[in-house]
């Protein structure tokens, strides 16, 4: 029996390719290019399947284009990158790949809020252009995580997460917004209560994004958010590019209307806006947070194992979409 075609669009895990060789015959990009759409499409003709990054756009021509690609299987929670709807009309099954990256996420969101709240990016870059040379009382004096307020907007599971690091770990008030309330088990069990966008703006000391990228969610934060932020508070984003109006952000921290940022994703990443780089007072990684080996590797494998599933005529197990039966049924068939 012929065995069916799945392109792996990026580098991952040798191991999880090894995996997926057990059941396809597999076209990898081992040199982890970043492909331009029109490469993408060319690369997917007579594939079956996909395994995807957030670099791969999967839109409505891109599926016009590869009419035998019957799966896309994103190694990320955040499928964005996903035309849904297009998926479902054209019978195409998407999947994500949450949860195992929960509580690593989760890890690097703490942490980079320490790292920000206690100015640890911009101290050590003092220190290795050869500035320091005495103490003062007031050197990169930085804010109080501990016993602070912790607001946080979108509260999945990762920021569960980080709720409980915080309540916990650090004894902060945590307030929440999101979509809609938490189970009163699951407030207490984070030790967080719900309150308006405006009332936790207003009050957090420090602000954390864990919402998904939607058009709805586009610029969540800009510069009339900001503006009702403490000229004390920071923000933290390791959501998605395009939760926080980077232009108007890096004017905030410029002029000083919020004390710092600390940023893991970014609007058009790879790039960077030019003004957040010639601000001292934000910290910036590379869209980092999942990035332990035993998650990234997590992670592919979940992806391999929706692969294997959808082509194996089982069921997805983390799906994302449900495609139109009958645009699957001529997908599948012809």
């Amino acid at each position: 029996m012929t065995k069916r075609r799945i392109l792996i669009a990026r580098a991952i895990h040798p191991d999880v390719v090894a995996f997926l060789k057990q059941h396809f015959e597999v076209h990898s990009n081992d040199a982890d290019t970043v492909w331009s759409p029109e490469q993408l499409a060319q690369q997917l003709q007579g594939m079956d399947g996909v395994l995807t990054t957030s670099s791969e756009r999967i839109s409505a021509q891109m599926l016009a284009a590869c009419p035998q690609l019957k799966v896309v299987a994103n190694m990320a929670v955040g499928y964005n990158n996903f035309d849904v709807d297009a998926m479902e009309q054209a019978g195409v099954q998407g999947t994500n790949a949450p949860d195992v990256l929960t509580e690593t996420t989760a890890d690097f969101g703490f942490a980079l809020l320490m790292a920000t709240a206690r100015r640890i990016t911009e101290s050590e870059h003092y220190l290795r252009a050869g500035r320091w040379n005495k103490w003062s009382y007031d050197m990169f004096a930085g804010a109080e995580v501990h016993g602070s307020t912790l607001g946080i907007i979108g509260m999945g599971r990762i920021g569960q997460g980080i709720a409980k690091r915080g309540a916990y770990g650090f004894g902060m008030n945590v307030i929440y917004h999101n979509r809609s309330h938490l189970s009163p088990a699951l407030e207490a069990e984070c030790k967080a209560r719900y309150v308006s966008k405006d009332e936790l703006l207003q009050t957090a000391d420090h602000v954390v994004l864990v919402l998904p990228y939607t058009p709805e969610s586009h610029h969540t934060i800009g510069a009339a958010e900001l503006a009702q932020m403490k000229p004390t508070a920071t923000l933290i984003n390791i959501a998605r590019g395009g939760i926080v109006d980077d232009a108007a952000l890096a004017q905030a921290l410029k002029a000083q209307r919020i004390a710092a940022a600390g940023l893991d994703v970014f609007e058009g990443e790879p790039k960077v806006h030019p003004d957040l780089l010639t601000v001292p007072n934000v910290v910036l990684t590379p869209h980092i947070a999942s990035a332990t080996v035993a998650t990234r590797r997590a992670m592919g494998k979940l992806a391999a194992d929706n692969l294997v599933a959808v082509l194996g005529g089982e069921q997805p197990l983390t799906p994302v979409n449900t495609p139109d039966a009958a645009a699957k049924s001529l997908r599948w068939n012809s």
